[in-house]
């Protein structure tokens, strides 16, 4: 049965300081909810505090990255034990805005997932195409091979431990969301994608998420289609209000 996963991506914001009164607030506003699994993605520097602020409730801690090695001579980079030591459960792998500013190819992103599968964490996998590649009519076969791509030599029981994100890059922070029927399309074309790359099994099992301008007043519309099975939010993740909206969306 494919679950309900609500996550935020809090990207580059708050100080730590901000991170933990936003994460209180959710935990006040989000103490009942039970069919819905809520992530948080804060920067790296407020996991450990923001992990402390919201233990004893069902909310889930994630990162919004990791590097493929478990320790190193690598400057700068956040290995998946590093992450896990603090409490994280999720992390974000493949976002958009690590394939466009800092290079991240489909090998990269295939050797995070399996690293983060290796160490018991559940990826975040994005995909998604962008506006140019949408205009010229390979919107699908660009997401197809992300997919392949990502997943290339994961077996079906690794693959069953993951979330999918389905993000059109020209909806992210644009104010532009793909109507309903177009989100559903593409979550369509990648569930058909993992059926012929695995199973049906697995294909009708695995949770799809939709991001890209995700917030309070489309969130209703989106989960109501067939295909969809939560959001990964960005903006609208900063606002306690908005946000707590979106969790408690409406089918």
């Amino acid at each position: 049965m494919r679950k309900k996963i609500i996550a935020g991506n809090w990207k580059m914001y708050k100080t730590t300081r901000e991170a933990v009164q936003l994460a209180e607030n959710l935990k006040k506003s989000l103490v009942n909810i039970k069919n819905t699994i809520v992530v948080l993605c804060p920067p790296f520097t407020s996991l450990f505090s923001v992990g402390q602020a919201i233990k004893n409730s069902t909310i889930k801690l994630g990162a919004q990255n990791i590097y493929y090695e478990k320790e190193g001579a690598y400057t700068g980079e956040i290995s998946p034990l590093m992450i896990k030591d603090v409490g994280c459960q999720f992390v974000i792998i493949g976002h958009s805005e690590r394939r466009k500013y800092f290079n991240e190819t489909d090998a990269i992103i295939n050797k995070k997932i399996k690293t983060a599968l290796n160490f018991g964490l559940t990826p975040i996998f994005c995909v998604g195409e962008t506006l140019d590649q949408r205009e010229k009519g390979i919107a699908e076969s660009t997401v197809i091979s992300q997919v392949e791509k990502g997943l290339m030599d994961m077996n079906e029981e690794d693959v069953l431990k993951l979330v999918i994100a389905y993000e059109p890059v020209w909806a992210i922070g644009t104010g532009k969301t793909a109507t309903p029927d177009v989100a559903d399309g593409m979550h369509s074309v990648i569930r058909k994608s993992l059926s012929k790359l695995y199973s049906s099994d697995l294909s009708n099992n695995i949770s799809i998420l939709y991001g890209g301008s995700v917030k309070p007043d489309n969130i209703d519309a989106l989960m109501s289609q067939e295909n969809i099975d939560g959001a990964l939010v960005g903006g609208a993740s900063l606002d306690s209000a908005g946000f707590s909206r979106i969790v408690q969306f409406k089918k």
